[in-house]
């Protein structure tokens, strides 16, 4: 499966931006899905996880109700909704995919987009 992610951008410390990730290949149905991100000079860093029908969703500790994964199988679509958006958000995420497990784990993920860049300004 080929996965294209987008919707990143510059903004303002506060405000919301909406990522989407979108498959090609294979039917997203077949994966759960997960959002990494990685700023510079840090690991990567899980940020959200859905599973395959979209009823189990999981979040890193730092999103504190700030941020709503979801999916649309029939369009091959995740997103990923951002609210209160701070200076710490920033960095590069990735939609990934596995076919095995929602983990935390980035090693346990087959397959990867190539990132979009988010940029918060305080």
């Amino acid at each position: 499966v080929q996965l294209q992610a987008s919707g990143g951008g510059l903004v303002q410390a506060g405000d919301s931006l909406r990522l989407s990730c979108v498959a090609s290949g294979r039917t997203l149905s077949d994966f759960h899905m997960g959002w990494f991100r990685q700023a510079p000079g840090k690991e990567r860093e899980f940020v959200s996880g859905i599973s395959e029908n979209g009823d189990s969703t999981y979040y890193g500790e730092f999103v504190k109700g700030r941020f709503t994964i979801s999916r649309d199988n029939a369009k091959n679509t995740v997103t990923l909704q951002m609210n209160s958006l701070n200076a710490e958000d920033t960095g590069v995420y990735y939609c990934a995919a596995s076919r095995l497990v929602i983990t935390t784990r980035p090693d346990l993920y087959a397959y990867w987009g190539q990132g979009t860049q988010v940029t918060v300004s305080s």
